[in-house]
């Protein structure tokens, strides 16, 4: 198993990976960007309570916060790394670079890209490079594993730019990327459309129409979506009351915060805590 450069980046191949952290079958959260990229094996993949299929040539990108589990038919191969939010800062002036990567918006199917088998082996040999850098000794070594690991990320999303079959203006995707961003900001306290509107000095009607296009939901769906996706992030943590947590989502009180997640999602807090658990 690779050794961790620093405190900042770790890479290792799957099955060495599995074998330090057995529990990752349960749900859990990282405060890091984790991902994963699969050589082989079978199973499933559940990111923010959206299930895919483990797949060869696949990788899956997540963000800080997500919530993710994993179930394995058999032996499973491939490459993990887990690298923290600020590894990339001190290499590059734009601090939100990264972010700009299709598969790093914080929608969980956007994070899972399937690559082709000539892409699937350029980045199963970026892997290797990264392996052999995290044991180096030579100088710049947490440089040359920035180095691969854009590399690696350019490389899938050229992919993933050739699946998307919409030819949309450059700057529809700036937009969608500041509003998304605006929500991940301001969630907890702004819930009105005209609130997101106002910041991206856009209209309440524009960017309806707008999210609608690019998404297919209104920009209210996309706030409330979400809000609760943040509670069911929340709820698999036992140790915190639903009462807590309605607060922490700013509701009026827990009534209110059970009858909304009923609404949206089909069962009480309480029913989905224990579905999960």
């Amino acid at each position: 198993m690779g050794k961790p450069a620093s405190e900042e980046m770790l890479v290792a191949r799957f099955t060495d990976y599995l074998a330090a952290h057995p529990d990752i079958k349960f749900p859990h959260r990282h405060s890091f960007y984790h991902l994963a990229f699969f050589t082989g094996g079978k199973g499933s993949h559940t990111i923010d309570f959206e299930r895919f299929p483990v797949e060869r040539g696949q990788m899956y990108f997540m963000i800080p916060g997500q919530v993710h589990s994993w179930f394995f038919e058999g032996k499973v191969t491939g490459y993990v790394v887990n690298v923290s939010a600020g590894f990339f800062n001190a290499f590059l002036q734009d601090a939100a670079y990264v972010e700009r990567f299709p598969f790093f918006s914080g929608v969980s199917a956007e994070g899972v890209v399937t690559l082709p088998e000539a892409a699937s082996l350029a980045v199963a040999a970026l892997f290797e490079e990264m392996l052999v850098e995290m044991d180096s000794t030579e100088a710049y070594s947490h440089d040359m594993l920035r180095l691969l690991m854009l590399e690696m990320f350019v490389k899938v999303s050229r992919v993933a730019r050739k699946d998307d079959t919409r030819q949309e203006p450059p700057h529809n995707y700036v937009l969608l990327r500041n509003f998304r961003k605006l929500v991940e900001q301001h969630y907890m306290q702004l819930r009105l459309p005209k609130d997101y509107a106002a910041l991206l000095y856009v209209t309440p009607n524009y960017l309806n129409a707008f999210c609608r296009h690019m998404l297919g939901k209104s920009a209210g769906e996309i706030i409330r979506d979400r809000v609760l996706l943040e509670a069911k992030r929340l709820l698999i943590n036992v140790d915190i009351s639903i009462s807590t947590i309605a607060y922490q989502l700013s509701f009026a009180d827990n009534s209110y915060f059970t009858k909304f997640f009923k609404k949206y999602e089909g069962v009480t807090p309480e029913e989905f805590r224990k579905n999960i658990s």
